[in-house]
């Protein structure tokens, strides 16, 4: 009976995620709908929903989190699916973690295209960047003093046009061509390329150190 499930993939590899936090754990991939269910009715005491898919199949159902939290599993929610599913969940007793399920919960973040990506079906690798790494790394930039406030506006607005399985910086920037000088696009790939965060792993490594306290307790 697995103790501890946690659903992982793009946002963290399981080798980092181990290597991290040294966990035993039941490693699952993307969560599909049903998946939280049967982790439940197996007898997981706590289910980290990190990663799940979204558009290649039925994505995760709020009733089977709510059944699993009336099973008396913990359920804890972070970084890409488990972050949308935690705010609008953590009212019946789900747990969000870290800074895009806060941002979800504030309502800064509103759409599910903002953790969306596509990745390898057998690697779990990022073949694209969430919107939300490329809004929040904009965000720093500005903060920073790398970019003007109008030119991350203006770059921020070239991501969400694209489609979220053809978004990365480069393209961003490219479409950016004309919209902001050429001296602060410069300026925001040296940034990326010394000061890029990833934000999506940074919760699911925040969610990670969680299960792992609740299962000591």
């Amino acid at each position: 009976m697995p103790e501890v499930v946690v659903f992982l993939g793009p946002s963290l590899s399981q080798v980092k995620a181990e290597e991290a936090f040294p966990l035993q754990a039941d490693w699952r991939p993307p969560a599909r709908r049903g998946d939280i269910y049967r982790a439940a009715r197996e007898g997981a005491k706590i289910i980290l929903l990190i990663d799940g898919v979204f558009f290649q199949d039925s994505s995760v159902a709020h009733k089977e989190v709510i059944y699993a939290l009336e099973a008396g599993a913990r359920v804890l929610g972070a970084s890409s699916m488990g972050a949308l599913r935690a705010s609008e969940l953590d009212v019946y007793g789900m747990e969000g973690v870290g800074l895009i399920y806060q941002a979800y919960k504030s309502g800064r973040l509103v759409s599910d295209d903002e953790v969306a990506l596509t990745f390898d079906p057998f690697t779990y690798e990022p073949r694209s960047e969430p919107l939300v790494n490329i809004r929040f790394n904009l965000e720093e930039a500005w903060q920073r003093g790398v970019i003007s406030k109008a030119s991350r506006d203006r770059l921020l607005r070239c991501a969400q046009a694209l489609y979220f399985p053809e978004r990365s910086y480069e393209r961003m920037m490219e479409g950016a061509a004309g919209l902001v000088a050429e001296e602060e696009v410069e300026r925001f790939r040296e940034f990326l390329a010394h000061s890029q965060r990833d934000f999506k792993m940074e919760d699911a490594l925040e969610a990670l150190k969680r299960a792992k306290e609740i299962a000591e307790e």
